[in-house]
């Protein structure tokens, strides 16, 4: 309603002895009469609501409570309704269990729940029922929802799912241990104005996300601003909050919001953006600088009119103990023309770091880029982290011979956007694009990220949306945390051509440096790349020479513009998982430039990825005689993944240590030097590799994916969780994401609750369906419910050869192989077997699997020539596997000294989970059982390990029963009876609905006298 019906209602009322009052509905007021004479409302709260929600809403009937009458009541109504509160300990939904209630409030009450389902504390809160039949306050009630989870940033109260228990709708979101900065301010009036400067710091910085998510909060007070016990402020409720891409829920010239913290326009009804919100923040900022508000009348609508008039009296005017700067930032914030205010809460940001010194950035950084928080979207200890990270690594390293010195600096990731190319030419496209990234990354601080992966964001954020030209980049840059975007044009110039970069701060849209060059001709425009990128880097903080920057270009240029395109065309395919596609760009690429090496190795990993290890070898041997043609980072690469996919961890951890070292912002070189840690067993290490590879790029879902399964291996369950379920709350069709969730809750002894997780992927996509049935099926396996386990894996298999998961495929053939022998099918297992070898290519764990199926189906010739080939392969890793298959065959015909031999050799060279296993139940046949128990204590302590035997991907739960068979063989035969039958009972807990084919099972049962 505009201002001046408000007026004519006033003063229409003030005639007849009545006045404006406001009432509560939620967060929001709405008006109603009060009569001047015995201040008795006119209406009880709940009729109230239902009034007003007519008139947002026309469609709805009549009050279904009845209580509206439209007569005086003699007693005054309490502005919050009598609301029955469930009792603790109620449970929702069969999954929420009611603590306690925190609050009551306008439209419901809020409980602290425990999350049955993830073991977590969260908050719920509810909505009336009489409001929830309203389609006006139910939309508000998903509104808050639907927006509040475009918004993900540590400064803003997270909501995760909507619910309906009998009628009783709710949200669940953060469980905050604090209290609301309102409280705060009646219980210490006003603060100390640095205290005051970095909660609404805090603040602005969760309120810049939602801007940049494109949405206005619109109710922004301290009630809705959260002070948790250890700083850490949260804004909340965008019950009322508009998306930029939406109508939202309420339109122009509707009255919603709270009145004392309303902007000049939105107490006129008139539309609202940002800088409402920023308005909103002054009175907070000035609230907490003086201990109170600045527009004082004797009615609530005469508050609102003043400020549409009247400048607010400036907080040090008040109270002179207000230094300056803060006061010069809250009379910017509340200037009546919203020209006059703030143009972004970045501004209002930087005017913060200004005043508050102890929190400026480093200066260097903001002379040279004017960037004004290079890590605002990250965790802020991630730079701190990496400092120490790198000076360990030097310390631990410090006998290597360097190749160069580094330069500390605080990691920058950068996105290049798609160049501007009017010159119609479509060989310019992606070209100059991909030869930036070499050049930025030679920074050794300097991070890009994947176009591809922005291209998926950009698709979220804009439904559909595929062009990643400088609007759309900046877009996925402020979403995703990135630092810096690099943006440039290439356009005709006479003859020749004009090329122009420029590097930009996302926030404000700012230009950091700029470069242009002007050349002659088409074949010198991937040449002038190494002269525009030089001052980029520069401005961004490299020491390094432009002379040295433009010398190094020169080595990974592209010997010809078409090869670039085509090698930029397979980079974009390789990135969203086309790989027929990208290996098709690739070869014109080396068809047109046999010396581009690089992609030659993007080659090797597109045939690496579709399971093709023959040809990967091969790209991979010619991407290596043309290192020389790479940049110095690349070269790294190139070698540090070489020596992950021929099995040779150690050089792969040497080389990766030197490329971390060398470049200490490379998120990838830590997640391929987490892999080799784990494919040598250091677990700990693979999980503290990946957490670091997690600070540097925190948005990116695949990096934080081998966070959880790495911390999983190394039995950090919780993390494993955690992680899981954040990339799931960001992306549910994560389908990878679902496995160390499923497979960590079993190890946590919860194997139902992990199949719900598995029916959960089922439904996902047919890759999440193939994983979903392989999972069950491990499942079924450790439960030794085999005939359950085959109908799954047949079904699978069935699957899997439509949709052409060839990977998924070998996994659950070998799977069947084992089944199949459990049930005595011997055949049928060494056939599975076979095709399951014959399908994986040198897939290493599916052939030592497979050549153990073989020995208990009696076919020791097919194992030892699969053990001979794993040999040949020279790796110690595939000389480890080839020793165990021996181990098996020795161990089957009871030549025993030589099983325990082979299966000590074998550790020796690979200290893997199932060594220690395979070696302990050699010792317990041997009669050895204090070197039996130790093998197998070993193993029991490690049993995470074993989810995921060859972090394939691939749930492998099924082997962790029989470690317990055997370790209770151990302890019979140590004469430790009581902890031996304990041993037992861990295994029959495991199988107690298994079928009668488990000989293991029987035979411990019958040794406890079952």
């Amino acid at each position: 309603m505009k201002l001046r019906k408000w007026l004519k209602l006033f003063f229409t009322l003030q005639d007849r002895k009545l006045s404006l009052v406001l009432c509560p509905v939620g967060n929001d007021y709405y008006a109603t009469a009060k009569t001047s004479l015995n201040f008795a409302p006119v209406c009880q709260w709940r009729a109230n609501a239902y009034k007003l929600m007519q008139e947002s809403d026309p469609t709805l009937g009549s009050d279904p409570t009845g209580s509206f009458r439209g007569e005086a009541s003699t007693t005054e109504s309490s502005s919050i309704p009598e609301v029955l509160t469930l009792p603790a300990d109620t449970i929702l939904t069969g999954r929420y269990k009611i603590i306690e209630t925190l609050g009551i409030g306008g439209m419901g009450v809020v409980y602290k729940v425990f999350d049955l389902e993830l073991s977590r504390t969260v908050a719920l809160k509810t909505i009336l029922p009489e409001l929830a039949a309203t389609p006006a306050a139910l939309q508000r009630f998903k509104q808050e929802v639907l927006l509040a989870q475009k918004v993900i940033h540590k400064n803003v109260v997270r909501i995760f799912d909507i619910g309906d228990h009998g009628g009783t709708k709710f949200i669940t979101l953060d469980f905050i241990d604090g209290v609301d900065l309102k409280n705060l301010i009646l219980q210490r009036g006003k603060l100390p104005p640095q205290e005051a400067a970095a909660i609404i710091r805090q603040a602005s910085e969760g309120l810049e996300a939602a801007h940049a998510a494109g949405v206005v909060h619109r109710d922004l007070k301290p009630q809705n601003i959260m002070v948790q016990k250890d700083g850490q402020v949260l804004v909340t409720d965008f019950g009322i909050a508009r998306s930029n891409q939406s109508r939202g829920v309420t339109q122009t010239g509707a009255f919603l919001g709270t009145p004392e913290y309303m902007s000049p326009e939105q107490a006129q009804g008139e539309e609202v953006g940002a800088h409402s919100d920023i308005f909103s923040m002054g009175l907070i900022f000035y609230e907490m600088l003086t201990g109170k508000l600045p527009f004082h009348a004797n009615t609530m609508l005469e508050t609102m009119f003043i400020r549409t008039r009247e400048r607010a009296i400036p907080p040090n005017e008040i109270d002179q103990s207000v230094p300056k700067g803060a006061n010069d930032i809250v009379v910017k914030c509340l200037e009546i023309d919203r020209d006059r205010r703030y143009q972004s809460v970045t501004e209002l940001l930087n005017d913060l770091e200004t005043f508050d010194t102890s929190k400026k950035v480093a200066p260097a950084i903001r002379a040279k880029s004017r960037l004004r928080k290079v890590f605002r979207y990250r965790n802020w200890a991630a730079g701190l982290v990496l400092v120490l990270l790198v000076a360990l690594a030097a310390f631990m390293f410090r006998n290597w011979l360097t190749p160069k010195p580094v330069t500390m600096h605080t990691p920058v990731t950068v996105l290049v956007a798609d160049f501007d190319n009017p010159t119609g030419d479509p060989l310019f496209s992606g070209s100059l694009e991909t030869t930036c990234e070499p050049a930025l990354e030679e920074a050794p601080f300097i991070n890009k990220y994947n176009r591809s992966q922005a291209r998926t964001v950009l698709g979220r954020i804009q439904k559909g949306a595929t062009k990643l030209d400088e609007a759309a980049a900046r877009l996925v840059a402020i979403r995703e945390g990135i630092s810096v975007v690099v943006a440039g044009s290439i356009a005709r110039k006479g003859a020749g051509y004009q090329i122009s970069v420029r590097a930009i701060d996302p926030v404000p849209g700012s230009v950091v440096a700029t470069k242009q060059v002007n050349i002659l001709n088409k074949a010198r425009v991937l040449g002038s790349v190494g002269s525009l990128i030089a001052p980029i880097r520069t401005a961004l903080g490299d020491t390094t020479p432009e002379s040295a920057q433009l010398a190094a270009a020169e080595t990974y240029t592209a010997g010809s513009l078409e090869a670039s395109h085509a090698y930029a065309l397979g980079q974009e395919n390789l990135g969203i998982g086309k790989l027929a596609e990208a290996n098709g760009y690739y070869q014109q690429a080396v068809q047109l430039d046999p010396n581009l090496g690089r992609a030659y190795a993007g080659l090797a990993v597109a045939h690496f990825n579709l399971k093709k290890q023959s040809e990967a070898a091969e790209y991979y041997r010619k991407a290596l005689t043309l290192v020389n043609r790479m940049s110095e980072r690349e070269k790294y690469r190139t070698l540090g993944g070489y020596y992950i996919f021929a099995n040779n961890y150690e050089q792969a951890i040497e080389t990766l240590r030197k490329l971390v070292l060398l470049f200490p912002a490379d998120a990838a070189a830590f997640t391929n030097l987490s892999t080799a840690y784990r494919n040598v067993g250091n677990m700990a290490e693979a999980a503290a590799a990946s957490r670091h590879a997690v600070e540097i790029t925190p948005s990116n879902m695949l990096r934080r994916y081998n966070y959880a399964a790495n911390s999983m291996s190394a039995g950090d369950l919780a993390t494993a969780v955690n992680e899981a379920q954040r990339i799931l709350q960001q992306d549910p069709g994560f389908v990878y994401a679902y496995m160390p969730l499923a497979l960590s809750t079993a190890l946590r002894g919860d194997p139902l609750k992990a199949a719900d997780f598995y029916g959960q992927l089922e439904k996902v996509s047919s890759l999440g369906d193939s994983l979903s049935k392989m999972g069950q099926a491990d499942l079924d396996i450790y439960a030794g419910r085999y005939q359950d386990a085959l109908q799954l894996l047949l079904s699978g298999i069935v699957a899997d050869e439509k949709e052409d998961h060839s990977g998924e495929l070998a996994d659950k053939l070998v799977a069947l192989a084992e089944t199949y022998n459990a049930l005595g099918r011997k055949t049928e297992a060494a056939t599975a077997a076979d095709r399951a070898v014959r399908t994986s290519d040198l897939n290493d764990g599916i052939h030592f699997l497979a050549a153990r199926v073989l020995v208990e189906a009696g076919q020791d010739s097919k194992a030892q020539r699969l053990a001979t080939d794993l040999a040949h392969r020279l790796q110690k890793s595939t000389k480890s596997l080839s020793l165990m298959i021996s181990g098996d065959i020795a161990l089957k015909h009871q030549r025993l000294s030589e099983a325990i031999d082979g299966y000590r050799e074998a550790q020796k060279l690979n200290d893997s989970w199932i060594s220690h296993v395979l070696l302990g139940e050699a010792y317990v046949q041997a009669r050895l059982f204090p070197e039996a128990f130790t093998e197998l204590d070993t193993a029991d302590k490690r049993a995470s390990e074993a989810a995921d035997l060859f972090a394939s991907n691939s749930a492998s739960l099924r082997y962790l029963p029989v470690l317990y068979y055997w370790l209770g063989r151990a302890h019979e035969g140590l004469g430790a009876r009581d902890t031996a039958l304990e041993t037992y009972q861990r295994l029959i807990a495991m199988r107690q609905n298994a079928d009668s084919a488990d000989k293991l099972l029987a035979d411990a049962k019958r040794r406890i006298g079952q």
